[in-house]
């Protein structure tokens, strides 16, 4: 989007991918329709130079991988917005690259690679919400807003991202590890009661660490997450239990685990987390 929206985008992409993207661009095809972005395509992150802006986007467990390949291309005013699912994602990108030129995001969105270059994304729910770690209203963020809604993008800069995360993390932490667990989707557990409560427990528990860790969460965050999961079910897809099927590694650690850990420090029971955790963990690693 930012591509068709005029904008010089280097895409970073890796095997079949690449070729594909750099023969035919990058399509996307949505409900409403096709486009293809026809921008350069990278491998080597040293070839591309300094950036103002990077989007931080792979899944967590590729993070080790990811971040060192981030500096080359990190100039002093250079902002790295992490987009990535979990309460403390970016810290590793922020670790290495420093705290300043992080921003920690929130994207909600439904799509996939089905084949080389070509992407697919389902749903009307297509918007990014990010904001500056130390919560300040800063003119670089408000001008990346800018950026992103003159490109067609529904995005916020918020001075509330980590509450937003804690929002989202309860909403995607329990669909993913629940559905993980039960070796079935969010539309066949929640029309059966003993599976709804476990999901409400769950949320409970992550709402009840949030808390505890000081995050203000809003008092119906848990009744709002139900309802929407509710008036939503044919479009409830966890990637994690989609991973867990095809014998992939798992985001696991961000997800389910972000819960025990932040659970531990703040002194929070989490019995359904820690019992999802443990027996996710013998398949982190995929296959």
């Amino acid at each position: 989007m930012l591509a068709l929206g005029g904008n010089d985008v280097t895409l970073i992409a890796r095997g079949d991918n690449l070729k594909a993207i750099r023969k035919s661009g990058m399509k996307i095809i949505t409900d409403s329709g096709e486009s293809v972005a026809l921008c350069p395509a990278e491998e080597d992150t040293a070839k591309i130079g300094l950036v103002d802006l990077i989007l931080l986007t792979v899944k967590t467990y590729h993070n080790s991988q990811a971040v060192p390949m981030l500096l080359p291309m990190v100039g002093k005013d250079t902002i790295v917005m992490c987009l990535q699912n979990g309460i403390d994602s970016y810290k590793l990108a922020a670790d290495s690259v420093g705290y300043e030129k992080v921003m920690p995001g929130a994207a909600y969105i439904e799509a996939g690679l089905i084949e080389p270059g070509v992407v697919r994304q389902n749903g009307d729910v297509v918007r990014i919400e990010f904001g500056e770690d130390d919560g300040t209203y800063s003119e670089r963020g408000k001008l990346v807003q800018h950026v992103f809604t003159q490109s067609g993008i529904n995005a916020e800069f918020t001075q509330y991202i980590h509450k937003t995360l804690w929002t989202k993390f309860l909403f995607i932490a329990t669909m993913a590890g629940v559905t993980s667990l039960a070796r079935e989707s969010m539309a066949e557990l929640m029309i059966r009661p003993e599976w709804s409560a476990v999901v409400q427990s769950c949320m409970r528990e992550i709402e009840s660490v949030g808390l505890a860790c000081e995050i203000d969460l809003s008092s119906l965050v848990v009744e709002d997450t139900i309802d929407y999961i509710n008036k939503n079910l044919k479009d409830m897809h966890a990637s994690m239990y989609t991973d867990l099927q095809e014998g992939r590694p798992l985001e696991l650690e961000s997800l389910t685990g972000a819960v025990v850990r932040c659970g531990i420090s703040s002194h929070t029971p989490t019995p359904i987390n820690s019992l999802i955790y443990a027996m996710l963990k013998p398949y982190q690693h995929g296959k």
